[in-house]
C-alpha cells in the first residue's frame, strides 16, 4: 500500500522556500508519494497559517496528523538534530580537504601522491582553511580563544591578531617564502596554543568549546585541538632543520 503524505510549502516567483524542498526530497526518499500544494502569494500561506494555527511554513500531514515543518518532520523519521551536540566534524572536513589538496598538488609536480612536500603542503592548507574560518568573524573568535588562550586572556589584542598571523605563515610555508617570518610565528603562537589547550583540557579538565573552526562550530576542546597547535610548531621546526628541499 502506498504511502501518501500532504505538504504545503511556499512556491513564489522571488522566493521557493528551501525547507519545502528539502521536506519533500525526504518524505519522497522515504517511499511517500507527496501531494505538493503550492502556497503562491503571501496571502495564501497567511491564510493557511491561520486555518491551521502555525507560524511557519512548510508543513506536512501524514493520515491526516500535521507532522509539523521540516525539523519536525526529520524528527518524525527519526533524524532530528541536536544543535548543542558537539562534534569535530568541521575539524576533520576542513582536515581531510587539506590532504587531498597537497596529495593532488603532490601528484601534478612529482608524480606521485606522497612526498615530503605533501606532508608540508597539507600542514600550511589546513592552516589556512582553518585561518579563513576563524578571519569570517574575528570578534566573535576572539571571544571564544580568550576564554582558554593563557597569552589572550591577558592580552586581548593577540586574540584579535591571532587569525591574521596564522593565515601569514600558512601561506608562506606552503611556498616557502620569507621563513624568517613563517617560522617564528608558527613556532610561537603553535606554542602559545598547545600549552593554552594542554592546560585547559588536561589540567583544569575545562569541558569548553574550541575556537579553531572559529565562532559557529561547535568543536569540543581537546586532541583535535591540541593537534592543530602541534602542527603548526613541528611545522616550523621541519622548515628550520630543512631550510630548502
Amino acid at each position: 500500500m502506498s504511502k501518501t503524505a500532504k505538504l504545503y510549502r511556499m512556491v513564489m516567483d522571488k522566493h521557493v522556500c528551501p525547507y519545502g524542498i528539502k521536506s519533500k526530497h525526504l518524505l519522497e526518499s522515504k517511499g511517500y508519494s507527496v501531494e505538493d500544494h503550492w502556497l503562491t502569494t503571501r496571502e495564501e500561506t497567511d491564510a493557511f497559517k491561520r486555518e491551521h494555527d502555525v507560524q511557519t511554513t512548510p508543513q506536512t500531514f501524514i493520515d491526516g496528523k500535521r507532522i509539523g515543518g521540516h525539523e519536525a518532520l526529520r524528527e518524525f523519521f527519526g533524524k532530528a538534530r541536536d544543535p548543542n551536540k558537539k562534534t569535530y566534524r568541521p575539524v576533520l572536513a576542513v582536515f581531510a580537504v587539506g590532504l587531498a589538496l597537497a596529495v593532488s598538488l603532490s601528484l601534478f609536480s612529482f608524480g606521485t601522491a606522497f612526498t615530503v612536500r605533501t606532508a608540508e603542503w597539507f600542514v600550511a592548507f589546513s592552516m589556512a582553511m582553518l585561518a579563513m574560518l576563524k578571519l569570517q568573524d574575528v570578534e566573535q573568535f576572539s571571544t571564544m580563544f580568550v576564554g582558554y588562550d593563557l597569552l589572550g586572556r591577558r592580552f586581548v589584542p593577540y586574540a584579535y591578531a591571532y587569525p591574521y598571523l596564522e593565515a601569514t605563515a600558512a601561506v608562506l610555508m606552503a611556498g616557502r617564502i620569507l621563513p624568517w617570518i613563517s617560522i617564528p610565528v608558527a613556532f610561537v603562537i603553535g606554542s602559545i596554543g598547545a600549552i593554552s589547550v594542554f592546560y585547559a583540557v588536561y589540567i583544569q579538565k575545562r569541558d569548553i568549546k574550541c575556537a579553531c573552526v572559529g565562532g559557529s562550530g561547535n568543536v569540543p576542546l581537546g586532541f583535535i585541538s591540541l593537534s592543530e597547535n602541534l602542527a603548526m610548531v613541528g611545522m616550523a621546526i621541519w622548515m628550520l632543520v630543512r631550510p630548502t628541499m
